[in-house]
């Protein structure tokens, strides 16, 4: 049996009201010291995504469900009958482990997702104006771009899966920046220090430009000069 030791807590009156609630609503524990050990036990299982927890509710609003799924004979992608039987054996942990797309600890990080929008917005607007480059202008272009024409190529699959699952949900799924929609997001190199220094100078040039007024072709080779 595990050493316990005992930790001086203080606890406020509506945090300790919120626990008397808990104790009579779910009937779990007999003592304010049980329901606070029980109810740190949940949150450290929650948050390291090793069980789910379900309320005496949640079970019966789950079978209930069931029942109805069953007898419509719906199908999808959910095994109701094994949700169920992790239910009746109380093998909470059994989920995690089936179904690791549903049950994770992963968030997007929103300077992720703002840095991808920004990169995303500026290849939006570079690739429209190559579009309709001249051939003099197509020239010019590639005679400062190493000899090609700039194209956004994605994120490194390996080293920035972060970045390259929020593009590709953004684009594939949100269908959001359409122009993208037919690209391999994947570089097969790191790419976002050389985008986030193309953001940087590109972010003064994007407040210059009015509805519908496309980048020149010296401001985007301004933009492709800081990757080196």
């Amino acid at each position: 049996m595990a050493r316990a030791e005992r930790l001086e807590l203080r606890l406020d009156e509506d945090f300790l009201t919120r626990i008397d609630e808990w104790m009579e609503q779910s009937g779990r524990a007999s003592s304010r010291s049980e329901a606070v050990r029980q109810l740190v036990d949940i949150g450290l299982a929650a948050a390291s995504g090793k069980a789910i927890h379900l309320s005496d509710g949640d079970k019966l609003n789950f079978m209930m469900l069931r029942d109805i799924v069953k007898h419509l004979k719906i199908k999808g992608e959910t095994n109701a009958d094994f949700v169920a039987e992790t239910i009746f054996g109380g093998h909470y942990w059994a989920p995690t482990w089936e179904m690791q797309g549903l049950f994770h600890n992963h968030a997007d990080r929103p300077a992720d997702v703002r840095f991808v929008v920004d990169v995303l917005d500026m290849w939006d607007l570079i690739e429209a104006r190559v579009e309709k480059l001249t051939p003099e202008e197509s020239e010019k272009l590639k005679a400062a771009n190493h000899g090609y024409l700039p194209k956004f190529i994605g994120f490194d699959g390996n080293n920035e899966a972060e970045l390259i699952s929020i593009a590709h949900f953004l684009v594939k799924k949100m269908e959001r920046f359409s122009r993208f929609m037919k690209h391999d997001f994947n570089s097969h190199m790191p790419v976002a220090g050389r985008y986030r220094r193309m953001v940087n100078a590109f972010e003064p040039i994007r407040q210059t430009l009015g509805f519908g007024r496309d980048l020149s072709v010296e401001q985007i080779i301004a933009i492709l000069a800081v990757e080196r």
